[in-house]
């Protein structure tokens, strides 16, 4: 795969940053070391550059169908600067990703929400509550699914003849996740107005950050307060330097901390908790129920319906070492007597409790807190608990 940079690669370069391949793109792993990025997060303030993220615009008169149909929740539900968490899974409900819907406003045509979100009201914060026009959305694949995801939103639409525009506008949008206690105050100190710091999570809003045009969301994928902050991406250089530049020398992370992070919230990582090819679940497997609305006719639903009612034999959850040794994914989980009973899918010493944890799959059996097993750690059991993420109390 050709490598793919993001917009503020050589700021990060000049930074010092050390760089990792991830779902095609050259990315920043850490710019000073793990541990202090993520206490940095965890204690006040870290910014991420998540411009691997993948957008995609879908806009038009059938454009709530579209998504409704292929996506695991009810998109109906979402008025203007809603947003919510959702999976996109194949005809046997198998996830091939998971992915962050939000509701743009009304009448933003699909493939020019970067460059105009702001400009349509000619003021700082664009009314979303005003209707006008067709819906319109924006969803977030996970790195490297932006071009497959798109077409396969354009091959539904045509086959069930809906009328609505799709635009992978990937390379259009800069991304970055303002997290940390102090967030609120970045933000707040970064927009002229308060309705920014006023979101909920999960609701999002249109804004100048450091005068450029942006969709902010109070979003994030590390546990903490936190915001993600959506502009054009050939205007994000300003806005990250108003997060890590004077005078607020917020520290700058990278995915490794981003990592750490989302593992000790038990959140998923896509293509490695689970994969369509490698790892194949479904969301009642990855515990991510939540997200399916039956109700609602997407693809996979019958299969996820059935799943429901039968029950799964494998569910995702957490471990925690009780002796020496650091779980990765890919390792057996067992019964402490040799009896296979899971694998984990991921797994890292943690930096906020200095100790070793880990996420994969166990037999239903096995899956309630507290239940004893071991990880299978270069050949020797290592004594272990059942977690139920999150190993924070957050």
């Amino acid at each position: 795969m050709t490598d793919r940079y993001p917009p503020l690669h050589e700021a990060h370069d000049a930074r010092g940053a050390k760089f990792t391949d991830f779902g095609g793109w050259q990315m920043p792993v850490e710019f000073d070391s793990i541990r202090e990025e993520h206490a940095a997060v965890r204690g006040s303030l870290g910014v991420f550059d998540v411009s691997h993220m993948g957008e995609i615009e879908v806009a038009g008169p059938d454009a709530t169908e579209l998504m409704n149909r292929l996506t695991t929740n009810d998109v109906s539900a979402l008025g203007p600067g809603d947003s919510q968490y959702a999976a996109i899974t194949d005809g046997e409900g198998v996830m091939l990703d998971d992915t962050v819907v939000y509701r743009l406003p009304d009448g933003t045509e699909a493939g020019e929400a970067a460059p105009s979100l702001a400009e349509r009201s000619g003021t700082d914060v664009v009314d979303l509550d005003a209707p006008d026009g067709d819906p319109a959305y924006l969803f977030v694949p996970n790195a490297g699914h932006d071009a497959d995801t798109a077409e396969r939103w354009v091959d539904h639409r045509d086959e069930w003849g809906l009328d609505a525009t799709v635009a992978n506008v990937t390379d259009d949008w800069a991304m970055l996740a303002v997290q940390g206690p102090d967030a609120a105050d970045a933000l707040d100190e970064g927009t002229p107005t308060d309705r920014v710091v006023g979101l909920s999570k999960f609701e999002a809003t249109v804004a100048h950050v450091a005068g450029v045009e942006s969709w902010v969301a109070r979003t994030g994928y590390t546990g903490e307060d936190g915001f993600e902050v959506m502009c054009p991406a050939d205007a994000v250089e300003p806005v990250w330097d108003a997060f890590v530049g004077e005078p607020r020398d917020a520290q700058p992370c990278g995915l490794g901390a981003r990592d750490t992070l989302r593992t000790e919230m038990g959140f998923l990582l896509s293509g490695q908790d689970f994969d369509p090819e490698n790892e194949p679940r479904t969301p009642y497997e990855a515990d991510i129920g939540f997200v399916v609305d039956l109700d609602t006719e997407f693809v996979g639903r019958d299969a996820l319906a059935a799943q429901k009612e039968e029950g799964v034999t494998e569910r995702f959850v957490g471990v925690r070492l009780t002796e020496r040794g650091v779980p990765r994914g890919g390792y057996a989980v067992t019964d402490g007597d040799l009896t296979r009973v899971g694998k984990l899918t991921s797994g890292t010493m943690s930096p906020t409790l200095d100790q070793p944890i880990g996420l994969g799959y166990l037999h239903e059996s096995y899956a309630e807190a507290g239940t004893e097993v071991s990880v299978v750690v270069r050949g020797d059991e290592k004594r272990a608990e059942v977690v139920i993420p999150p190993f924070l109390d957050r």
